[in-house]
């Protein structure tokens, strides 16, 4: 994918009225771009929906992602998707590990192990999430953290030299809040992040999309993306009304 990639979380906004309205309106008034990749995370309800315009529009540069899946196949999991299921939906990018799926939901990083292999082996690239909570990251333990969750969540995944992932960095305390880790900051630990997939992948660690994600709006999106080593941008809540998303994926 294109860097940078700018990615936008609907968490469980935008149904599939809703989401078709918000398409129509972004790709109307977003021009083809070469030097970039768009993905969307809608509920999986409306994922067919995204993926469909996204397919109507004949361009390559806006793609749809499913924000979860399930480790299995297929099975008694009630209320779950797997990874192809999502891909038949329409599914191009697996989202794995979002802070609210850790902390809201109790997800740990053997189940995110999981998650990624299964992407894998349905053939479905993913976004890998990392971040400290504020607890952590005042008792200075943030780069000892989130190397942890990269190193768990990648654990599983064969062939990783070759395997089609992304990374985003966001800081627990940073999602829904209004605070936002300085560009500095985030420049920071994305450098640490890079580092580690060096140690990890060899040179292949520099084609891997590092992302930051956590309170990014209009406002602060040109400064983060300007910071070094910081290849996009999750979005949440501003991603959300299709005339904000655009303002931001415009930048």
């Amino acid at each position: 994918m294109k860097r940078p990639v700018l990615a936008a979380n609907w968490k469980m906004n935008n149904g599939p009225t809703a989401a078709k309205i918000f398409m129509d309106a972004f790709l109307a008034g977003y021009a083809p771009r070469t030097d970039r990749t768009v993905i969307i995370f809608p509920p999986a309800v409306s994922l067919p929906a995204v993926a469909a315009a996204a397919a109507a529009s004949r361009r390559n540069d806006v793609v749809a992602g499913v924000q979860n899946i399930h480790w299995a196949e297929k099975g008694a999991f009630t209320g779950e998707i797997s990874a192809p299921m999502a891909k038949d939906a329409g599914a191009a990018v697996v989202l794995v590990g979002h802070s609210e799926r850790r902390h809201v939901f109790g997800e740990t990083d053997a189940q995110c192990a999981k998650k990624c292999l299964a992407a894998s082996r349905a053939g479905l690239p993913f976004m890998l999430c990392v971040g400290e909570t504020i607890q952590q990251r005042e008792a200075r333990e943030t780069e000892k953290v989130v190397i942890h969750q990269l190193r768990e969540g990648l654990s599983q995944v064969p062939n990783l030299i070759s395997a089609d992932f992304m990374l985003a960095y966001e800081p627990v305390w940073a999602i829904g809040t209004g605070l936002t880790a300085s560009a500095g900051d985030a420049s920071a630990i994305h450098t640490v992040l890079r580092s580690e997939l060096r140690d990890m992948v060899g040179t292949r660690a520099d084609e891997i999309p590092i992302l930051y994600g956590g309170s990014v709006n209009s406002a602060n999106a040109a400064s983060l993306l300007g910071a070094p080593e910081i290849d996009g941008l999750l979005v949440g809540g501003a991603s959300v009304e299709a005339a904000s998303w655009l303002s931001i994926a415009q930048i």
